[in-house]
């Protein structure tokens, strides 16, 4: 596109008269007769216009100063009929010379009434607008647009009571929003008044209404009168609506204003008498104690040079002028800040480990992060914090993990909850030109920490929400890039405060809804839900000691045994944490602190899985145990849920019909496409199988997945689908004790799945003994502890082929 053509683009536009005003008339008679009829011609000269839909029967002023529309007007001069089209273009901000795909396909048809041309070369027009007309198709681009042409002819039955009325409705309506607009000329609702045409009506009143191009353009495009009416009158109720509420503002804004001046002379009164009185308010020595305390804070070069502008405007300003209270507040948050206040840390590597295993049983791979920063923070003293991500499923320890830390490394804790913050102003702070205005979260706990390196946990980072007042996400882009936030700029402070000694640990229940950009900032640690014999554990060492001394009965002789805690984590619990397993050993304590109160039981107390169903009621949840799989068409597939694994039933019959497939189970559109894939690879493998092609035509197949108010999805149980199907079809039955997982491709391939510690720990809780898995998932077994895959025997497998030659009788 040439730089000339970019210049030209936007220069045909309506020009106000010299008035200032731009009045819409209705049709000159002499005009009407030259109307839109038999003699309208099939070729016409098209003009482009931006930001502007031109009406029938009004007068308009156009102005025209680029070389290729000036061209279009000489031509259309030399013309008998002085006709072109005015068509409005799609995209008001397009660059360039509008094409023929740039144009709505329904214009107006222009007179050249009058025309003046100018020194500047630039032509003056006055058109009239004739009639609607359809751009059936461009003939010509250059030297300017030339399409071919047809009329449009209003549709409506002008007498009908219902027409009469709609005029009647808009002319009045019109009337009102014309005595009320300041920008509407008075001389508008006399011309609305004699325009007897409805249809001309429509349009003389559209073409005066703040509508944007595309309400005009629908006006326009508009062939029944009578809902051309509608339209106008609905956009005249708008505008009537809006002309109310905006004289409302005006008039409280008034009094509001009236009110303030009238608070400010008698605040100025009210010092002048103090004064008078020899009494102050703060004087002097209020603002030399804050320039102390100023002085005494530590800012640096830049902070303190802010500070000591605002504290001049401090001494200069009233205090009765409610700036006062804002500068004085602005300088008390500079004041308290830990500009230079840092906590010693304690570099004691054993000592950190000692509380971390105290606190927390397990988590071996954040414990040794942790134990790492504070060697090398031992060697490197100007170290700066990492930023640290724990990821994982609720109640695995994330949040009390932080306070761990901070003990560990002698440092102040403090917790930020970013779960359903949607205001950016929650991390950055507002800016001072706002009432109430305070600094963002991050400086509001810097300040309540009294320290600049404290371990600050952001909680919740997956829910992190944005809306209009903008995204949060992306102010925390600064705040945890370790090469930015040395010099963090809050909107209240308007100065840079260090951030890089802060430790931040952000938290999270799934990675996939943190944005990528903040994701890369961090340092990824999942914390995998906990095994059923770290759950007892956890129970026995912190859980159990906890909720008896919560609940009074510690100096009581009081034990669950290890039977019943694992028989409440089986029975009562089903999830990857131990939160809810904390609230049912709870639960336990209060009911043997009841006997203590009503029956005054003492000695000693034992709970036993026999107990549970008194203490606790009955059972909540059933184990799912492997059924036999002798029935062909049965296979165990084994999931991942954020409470942990599970194995999942794939069970598949067949009935005579028409090859149709059905799907029940609350399955989800993954898991549905796996079933497919796995239904098209054995169909397209029947020979192998040993199946006559003439089976999938002429039978119906069921695919049921049990459980069917969970909803299920993912790709890992296409293994499992496949080999459903093919022990359908092939009548050979699934090997028992045997279970699955993993993706299929339709070329026979088998690809990694995630989630395998916690479906082999599933599979074995559920009497599995060999566990069918993709070859790349090796890799993630050999980081599970081996105590754990104790009596499993693994099979891996790397195609289709394989795994059916494993799972298949």
């Amino acid at each position: 596109m040439s730089d000339e053509h970019a210049r030209e683009s936007d220069e045909i536009r309506p020009f106000q008269t010299t008035t200032g005003t731009e009045i819409a008339v209705g049709t000159d008679p002499e005009e009407d007769e030259h109307g839109l009829g038999p003699d309208l011609p099939a070729v016409l000269p098209v003009l482009p216009l931006k930001n502007t839909v031109l009406f029938p029967h009004i007068l308009s002023p156009l102005l025209v100063n680029t070389h290729r529309s000036q061209a279009l007007i000489d031509d259309v001069l030399v013309r008998p009929d002085r006709m072109m089209v005015a068509a409005a273009v799609h995209d008001p901000a397009l660059e360039g010379s509008p094409g023929p795909d740039d144009v709505y396909r329904v214009g107006t048809v222009l007179r050249v009434v009058k025309m003046l041309k100018f020194p500047d070369q630039s032509y003056r027009l006055l058109v009239q607008g004739v009639g609607r007309v359809r751009i059936e198709e461009f003939e010509a681009s250059e030297p300017f647009l030339r399409a071919r042409v047809s009329a449009i002819e209003d549709e409506g039955d002008y007498d009908s009571v219902e027409m009469t009325a709609m005029v009647r409705n808009v002319v009045s309506q019109f009337g009102e929003l014309v005595s009320e607009s300041p920008r509407l000329s008075s001389e508008l609702q006399l011309v609305a008044a004699n325009v007897e045409d409805p249809s001309q009506l429509a349009d003389m009143v559209a073409h005066n209404l703040e509508l944007d191009v595309a309400g005009k353009q629908r006006v326009l495009e508009e062939r029944d009168v009578a809902e051309r009416l509608k339209q106008v009158l609905a956009q005249i109720d708008r505008e009537n609506a809006a002309l109310r509420i905006e004289t409302e503002i005006k008039e409280k804004v008034q009094n509001e204003m009236g009110r303030t001046q009238r608070d400010y002379m008698l605040r100025q009164q009210l010092e002048a008498i103090r004064r008078e009185l020899g009494e102050s308010e703060e004087g002097e020595e209020g603002v030399e104690e804050l320039r102390e305390r100023v002085l005494q804070a530590g800012l640096p070069e830049e902070a303190l040079k802010q500070a000591n502008r605002e504290l001049e405007r401090l001494a200069q300003t009233p205090t009765a002028a409610a700036e006062h209270g804002v500068i004085r507040t602005y300088l008390e948050w500079l004041a308290d800040l830990p500009w230079d206040k840092s906590s010693e840390d304690s570099l004691d590597v054993a000592a950190a480990r000692r509380i971390l295993d105290e606190d927390h049983y397990g988590l071996e791979k954040v414990k040794e992060r942790i134990v790492e920063f504070i060697a090398v923070l031992s060697l490197k003293k100007d170290l700066k914090g990492p930023i640290l991500c724990f990821v994982g499923p609720p109640g695995t320890g994330k949040t009390s993990l932080g306070r761990s830390i901070a003990r560990a490394l002698g440092r102040e804790f403090s917790r930020l909850s970013l779960g359903g913050v949607r205001d950016e102003a929650e991390i950055r702070g507002h800016r001072r030109t706002y009432v109430g205005a305070m600094p963002g979260r991050i400086i509001q706990n810097l300040r309540k920490c009294g320290t600049r390196n404290p371990v600050f946990m952001l909680d919740e980072l997956d829910k992190v929400g944005t809306d209009v007042r903008g995204d949060p996400s992306s102010a925390l882009l600064e705040v945890l890039d370790p090469e930015q936030n040395v010099d963090f700029s809050d909107h209240y402070l308007e100065v840079p405060f260090d951030l890089s000694q802060v430790l931040f640990i952000a938290t999270a229940n799934l990675i996939d809804p943190v944005p990528a950009a903040l994701r890369d900032r961090m340092e990824v640690i999942e914390l995998p839900g906990y095994t059923l014999e770290e759950k007892v554990e956890i129970a026995r060492q912190y859980l159990l000691p906890r909720q008896a001394e919560q609940n009074g009965i510690a100096s009581l002789d009081f034990d669950v045994s290890e039977d019943g805690l694992r028989a409440i984590c089986e029975r009562y619990t089903r999830e990857a944490g131990v939160r809810n397993l904390e609230r049912e050993i709870g639960s336990v304590c209060r009911k043997i602190a009841l006997r203590v109160a009503e029956e005054g039981l003492e000695g000693e107390v034992r709970v036993g899985p026999d107990d549970l169903a008194e203490l606790l009621g009955p059972v909540k949840f059933e184990p799912e145990l492997a059924e036999e799989t002798a029935r062909p068409g049965v296979a165990v597939g084994l999931a991942w849920t954020p409470a942990g694994g599970d194995i999942l039933f794939i069970e598949s019959s067949q009935m005579p019909g028409r090859g149709e497939l059905k799907l029940t189970g609350s399955l989800g559109d993954v898991m549905r496409e796996s079933v497919e894939a796995a239904r098209s690879w054995v169909r397209s493998h029947a020979d192998e199988l040993g199946v006559k092609s003439e089976a999938f035509e002429q039978t119906d197949v069921h695919v049921h997945v049990p459980s069917g108010a969970v909803p299920k999805d993912g790709p890992s149980a296409g293994i499992g689908m496949v080999t459903s199907l093919a022990s359908l079809f092939s009548q050979r039955p699934v090997a028992a004790e045997l279970a699955m997982t993993g993706e299929i491709t339709l070329r026979g391939k088998v690809l990694p799945v995630g989630g395998i510690k916690e479906k082999l720990l599933a599979a074995k809780r559920a009497g599995i003994r060999t566990v069918v898995l993709p070859e790349k998932n090796r890799q993630d077994v050999d980081e599970i502890p081996a105590p754990l895959l104790a009596g499993l025997d693994l099979r891996f497998v790397g195609t289709i082929d394989e795994a059916l030659a494993q799972t298949l009788s």
